[in-house]
């Protein structure tokens, strides 16, 4: 066999070594999606039965309450014991991260909402038990406050929400998480999906569409808008300077107007149309 004839076989096994190599890693990474999309789809079922199951139970041990106190007892005074749902107190036993549940009607969204201040990539890469998983969990700003008791209550021995929470999520080839999320760059999906739906661990809350926009992680330096730099507003100035911005940005008019004093929910997630975009949707609280 002569030099060219070796030289020949060499490239052919090196090039059908790296073919092979390739088809296995795609077929492992695929593995993976599949396992890891596998193994959220069995937890979120199992996290949703459970607190189906615990709101059923609260709802009865409530009317059963109820029927035992007098209407003027109830009247004569205001319950300020600060309760977490029922829904949510088994699941908050076994994860103290536990922040709220996030639920769009018609969606995918139907999620746990998790807070870690000491880390707050911590559940990135990490479902609600704390095992790896690519989809990682919707994450709560760390300087977003969900607020503790009830607006009902006048968040009386709590503390109220900050104006802005600002909630992150992955967004997945799959749809699952924040995958689905950009379908709120149409018009009709937005007008149809125009309730967003989130619970603190306390009390049931409910947000309006008001903006859906592109944007992106900016540079320190950069001078220029930067939604999510806002979780407080602290005077009417501020107020009116982020409502002003993210109703600019917006792809469509939801007609949705604000003052001073309303709250706010942002899901953001990744987007490709430029280096560290974001796809984001604004909802303003109406309940």
């Amino acid at each position: 066999m002569d030099k060219k004839d070796k030289l020949r076989k060499y490239v052919m096994g090196t090039c059908l070594l790296c073919f092979c190599i390739s088809i296995g890693g795609m077929a492992f990474n695929s593995y993976g999606r599949w396992r890891d999309s596998h193994m959220l789809g069995r937890q979120q079922a199992q996290l949703m039965e459970q607190k189906a199951a615990a709101k059923k139970e609260g709802n009865m041990a409530a009317r059963s309450l109820a029927a035992e106190v007098s209407e003027e007892i109830i009247g004569a005074s205001v319950d300020t014991e600060l309760k977490i749902l029922p829904e949510y107190q088994s699941m908050h036993g076994q994860n103290k991260d536990l922040i709220g549940w996030l639920s769009i009607e018609g969606t995918v969204i139907d999620y746990p909402v998790m807070q870690t201040l000491e880390n707050e990539d911590y559940y990135l890469y990490n479902d609600f038990y704390g095992n790896y998983n690519a989809n990682g969990c919707l994450i709560m700003d760390t300087d977003s406050a969900a607020g503790i008791g009830t607006e009902a209550n006048g968040y009386v021995n709590g503390t109220p929400p900050s104006t802005n929470l600002i909630i992150h999520g992955h967004n997945m080839k799959s749809g699952e998480m924040f995958g689905d999320l950009d379908l709120y760059a149409q018009e009709g999906y937005g007008k149809e999906h125009h309730i967003i739906c989130f619970d603190s661990l306390y009390e049931h809350r409910e947000y309006e569409l008001v903006a859906v926009f592109y944007s992106q992680v900016y540079r320190v330096k950069d001078n220029v808008f930067k939604y999510y730099k806002f979780f407080e507003a602290d005077t009417p100035e501020e107020f009116e300077d982020w409502c002003r911005n993210i109703k600019q940005l917006s792809l469509y008019d939801t007609g949705l107007e604000t003052e001073f004093g309303d709250e706010f929910i942002t899901l953001n997630c990744c987007s490709y149309h430029v280096e560290n975009g974001r796809f984001v949707v604004v909802g303003k609280r109406i309940g």
